[in-house]
């Protein structure tokens, strides 16, 4: 008795230990959505603010707006665009590398440009222009060559697949066409026998197994209508 009791003590124990730690993930998880949402939403902020800069205020401000909303545009584009493809080609993961590098120079120069923007001594900051452009040009246009660069490697493997499915498509339809090109033979009547009907015929085999991805909908394909019945 005193081991059943034990048992179920143990149990009743691991239940609740098992209830506090997913509980504990659940209120992880809804934090970091949490951080997420308010991240991004900082983020359209701060965008939406750099715009009204970059084209309402002359002079200065406007130039440091305009570089500030460059960086982060490019540097948002190819961050986008490496995390879209590294789960399907793993020889993204030095680029993600080398990225991860390029944007510690982002960080700080758009902390340079955002404390120049309330900078009171506007000439010192104009002095500081061209070389703070400089250096945005260098960074952005090294994401941009990580950004084109995996966007021409995914394009070369999906024109590669299209040029292999081709060939196989043609091939599987000179095949299906093997009648064309070859002279059938002039049935006999056998004694005792009746003609071979159309039912009776051997069909040409298909070089390739059925495909199971044909079962799956397409945007161009219409749904079948469902049969009624009386």
């Amino acid at each position: 008795m005193e081991t059943v009791f034990l048992i179920l003590t143990l149990l009743f124990v691991a239940f609740m230990a098992l209830g506090v730690y997913a509980g504990v993930k659940a209120v992880r998880a809804a934090k970091r959505g949490v951080d997420r949402t308010i991240t991004q939403a900082r983020r359209s902020v701060e965008d939406t603010a750099l715009r009204a800069k970059s084209y309402g205020q002359p002079g200065v401000p406007g130039e440091l707006a305009q570089l500030r909303l460059a960086l982060r545009t490019s540097m948002r584009a190819t961050q986008d665009a490496l995390n879209a493809r590294a789960a399907e080609d793993a020889s993204l993961s030095e680029s993600l590398g080398l990225f991860e590098r390029l944007s510690v120079h982002g960080r700080e120069l758009d902390d340079d440009l955002k404390r120049l923007e309330r900078e009171p001594d506007r000439a010192t900051v104009a002095t500081l222009l061209p070389g703070l452009r400089e250096r945005t040009e260098r960074i952005t246009h090294s994401a941009e060559s990580l950004r084109w660069a995996a966007r021409d490697r995914a394009r070369q493997f999906a024109d590669d697949d299209l040029a292999a499915l081709n060939a196989q498509i043609d091939l599987e339809a000179g095949a299906l066409r093997h009648w064309t090109t070859e002279e059938p033979a002039a049935p006999r009547a056998t004694a005792g026998h009746s003609w071979s009907g159309p039912a009776d015929q051997e069909q040409p085999p298909s070089l390739t197994p059925p495909d199971p991805r044909l079962h799956a909908g397409y945007p161009w394909q219409k749904s079948a209508r469902p049969e009624t019945t009386n």
